[in-house]
């Protein structure tokens, strides 16, 4: 190789690491901010030092003066001659200007103005003179890199350049760099150890698509050995045909009398079958001992491959320190982010998705969920707001929950919010339970801003979230206390290569579902039926689940054929429904494919395709899709006002929960009169004349289950209907309250104008 194939081939090794390695500085100049501030120095310092050697090398002499005033930067601050903070700013400027620099190595031999400059401002905040950078020439400063958009705009890219190509496994580093000089500071490059040499000898870059490329092969050879077991049987099925025809031919012959020459001929014929017969077993043995190690061996080809396409999370979350710090300072706000096992695989293909959906997270907590210090104080919380990341892995899915210990989400504000915007109407604000509530966040044009800002207000965030998740055959959940925190959890599939699947049987065709959504198979007895409010349901594991045959959903013929019909539990988020289908046919990894021509392509409630060995295609349904309307089916219609207006008792201590509960009566049609507690209450029922009575249970002077007793035990109002209406949600609680004589227990977290209605319908 010549000199100048050489350089060329270095400068190209340089980009790829040093891309890697300024990640590192930039993540451990963040650290310089915590407790463990010791160790981050010494670590950016020793990248630092390499940088810079690894650069004058290579000529590049922009980069290694900005290393080198860098150093200075780091040394005065762990002298205290500089503040941290600043000495932090002034370096994450300079990771930006080493980032275009490595990004186009053209302006890194002699240097730009925009390099010159952060040289000299380093050189000021480290008191050192800045150093001249051989041959700088004066050119067009290039742009600040803009600052991360708002909440609810598109995403953008993290702050470190990517490199050309994703990193399937840490590449190499560069040669030790030559010593121009001696080091002012304790910064001296520690050789790596033998253990990282050696591991990095074994690791090579590959371009992503050739990854793509082996994934699908390996899926198509693992259908192909499926298929030659298939054939493997067949064979072996024919032998034993052939077997048993020679036998009845040998038994046939002895029933023929024949002469001594015919009866010798017939003699060698029956040892040549039984020779024949003999080696066709024994290539039937020899061919299934070949087929099933082959198909061990690709099985294991493709878990490998699939092994291949993670990259680790890492490459994502290194540029959310940075970009949260930046988010936190234009908000006057003091934030602490934790991320928890970023070393966690996801399939390469997953990753921008998972980057923009996650990106959309951070700026909602910093912005929607964490208070001002001055609110924290007040509350009496620590000044410095913290966002935590947390990664796990649940067989083939992956979790990943985003928490804070913000201010919470407030069901209330929600539901008036979504009126004022005129998402929905005020009857059906009231008709949302406080989970129904609180998934508001995820309608399309929603926002809490009322005014728009550089990090949200307009009303595009959490929708995106949602539908980049669901797109991947996951599903997005939301839990938050007022005052406590929010914390919203993302489960989607590590890989989207081969996925395992259950396929089953509608009528003729395959149809398969992702076994990490599958949570059981089922026979659905007769005394496991039941009807909820003009519902079909089944009991499973003790609780009631939508019971829907997958046929019909789907605009298929067919459905519940059988006495006792086969069914698939399915679960996406919190939502569970049993689908009925024909019958099961197998569990098994697939190599799943996009959709081809235009008859599935865009349909509904379908995700993919999937060869199978006998040369059928499965259709994979999408859990999401099928669930969305599942439970539109299962939502009963909203009754509306009765034709009589009922005469309603309001009973409860809370003026709050009184005013929200009266709405919902009202929203109905009734009129509500109010009592403070069961002492009042039962006094108003001695005077007036009420259709039905609503109570809380924990009040003062009577609580409701002492209101219902003696209300039950007073002849002249035995047979007024009474719902309690409580936040008690434990089957002793409401044990008590239908003990204590209430004709139905009601769950205010769960009460909406729905369920209300059909508890009225029923009672009156």
């Amino acid at each position: 190789m010549d000199t100048e194939a050489l350089k060329k081939s270095l400068l190209k090794k340089f980009q790829e690491v040093t891309a890697d390695r300024l990640q590192k500085i930039q993540l451990g100049v963040l650290d310089l901010e915590k407790e463990t501030a010791d160790q981050a120095a010494d670590d950016v310092a020793r990248e630092l030092h390499t940088m810079k050697g690894e650069a004058r090398m290579l000529g590049l002499a922009a980069i290694g003066q900005l290393a080198h005033a860098a150093e200075d930067v780091l040394r005065a601050e762990r002298e205290g001659r500089t503040a941290t903070e600043i000495a932090t700013d002034v370096m994450l400027r300079a990771c930006d200007v080493l980032s275009d620099l490595i990004e186009d190595l053209s302006g890194a031999n002699t240097g730009t103005t925009a390099s010159e400059e952060m040289v000299r401002a380093m050189a000021e905040v480290s008191g050192q003179p800045a150093p001249a950078i051989p041959g700088a020439r004066p050119a067009a400063p290039r742009p600040t890199p803009p600052p991360m958009p708002a909440v609810d705009s598109a995403p953008v890219a993290p702050v470190a350049p990517p490199v050309a190509q994703p990193v399937v496994a840490p590449a190499a580093p560069v040669a030790a760099p030559v010593k121009a000089e001696a080091a002012p500071a304790k910064v001296e490059e520690e050789a790596p150890s033998a253990a990282k040499s050696a591991i990095a000898d074994r690791t090579i870059r590959v371009n992503v698509e050739v990854l793509d490329s082996l994934g699908l092969l390996a899926g198509d050879l693992l259908v192909e050995s499926a298929r030659g077991r298939l054939r493997s049987s067949e064979t072996e099925a024919l032998f034993e045909r052939f077997s048993r025809l020679g036998d009845r031919f040998l038994r046939l012959a002895e029933q023929i009398d024949i002469s001594p020459e015919m009866r010798g001929l017939l003699d060698r014929v029956e040892s040549d079958l039984h020779m024949l017969r003999d080696d066709a077993f024994r290539f039937v043995r020899r061919n299934d001992d070949g087929i099933n190690t082959l198909h061990g061996n690709l099985s294991k080809m493709a878990d490998h491959v699939a092994e291949a396409r993670l990259v680790p999370l890492s490459t994502v979350f290194d540029a959310f320190p940075r970009a949260v710090r930046d988010m936190a300072r234009t908000q006057a706000k003091e934030v602490d982010l934790l991320i928890e096992n970023a070393d966690i695989g996801v399939d390469r293909s997953m990753l921008g998705d998972v980057r923009d959906a996650l990106v959309h997270l951070l700026r909602n907590a910093v912005d929607h969920g964490l208070e001002s210090p001055d609110t924290r104080q007040q509350l009496g919380k620590p000044l410095m707001g913290r966002v935590r990341i947390r990664v796990r892995v649940d067989g083939d899915m992956l979790h990943i929950e985003v928490e804070d210990d913000g201010r919470g989400i407030d069901p209330e504000r929600l539901r008036q919010v979504a009126i004022n915007k005129r998402l929905i109407t005020a009857v059906h604000a009231a008709a949302l339970s406080e989970r129904e509530a609180i998934e508001l966040i995820f309608r399309p044009g929603f926002s809490t801003r009322e005014q728009v800002s550089e990090l949200s207000g307009r009303g595009v965030g959490m929708d995106v979230v949602k539908r980049k998740v669901e797109t991947l055959g996951g599903s997005v959940g939301v839990s938050s206390r007022i005052g406590r925190g929010t914390t919203i959890t993302l489960r989607l599939p590590q890989s989207l290569a081969l996925m395992k699947v259950l396929l089953v049987r509608l009528g003729d065709d395959v149809y398969g579902m992702p076994a990490a959504d599958v949570e059981a198979v089922m026979r659905v007895k007769p005394e496991d039926r039941l009807e909820i409010f003009g519902t079909l349901a089944v009991r499973h594991r003790g609780k009631p689940t939508a019971l829907v045959a997958l046929g019909p959903l789907l605009g298929l013929n067919g459905g519940n054929r059988f006495d006792r019909p086969p069914a698939v539990v399915v679960r996406h988020g919190e939502d569970h429904a049993a689908l009925v289908v024909d019958g099961f046919v197998d569990e098994r990894e697939v190599a799943v494919k996009p959709c081809g021509g235009e008859f599935l392509k865009g349909a509904p409630f379908i995700a993919g395709t999937a060869a199978l060995e006998d040369g059928r295609i499965a259709v994979l349904l999408h859990v999401p899709d099928i669930m969305a309307e599942v439970r539109r089916m299962a939502r009963p219609v909203t009754q509306a006002p009765a034709a009589k207006r009922l005469r309603v008792l309001l009973v409860d201590d809370s003026p709050i929960a009184r005013a929200t509960e009266g709405a919902l009566v009202k929203a109905l049609g009734h009129t509500v009169e109010e009592a403070q507690d069961g002492e009042e209450a039962y006094g108003k029922v001695q005077n007036n004349t009420y259709d039905l009575i609503l109570t809380d249970v924990q009040m003062p002077k009577m609580d409701g289950f002492s209101l219902a007793r003696r209300l039950k035990s007073t002849p002249a109002v035995a047979r007024i209907p009474v719902i309690i209406l409580s936040s008690l949600a434990s089957p002793e609680d409401k044990r008590r309250g239908l003990d204590a004589g209430a004709d139905a227990y009601l769950v205010k977290g769960e009460l909406g104008v729905e369920v209300l209605a059909q508890a009225i319908d029923r009672l009156t």
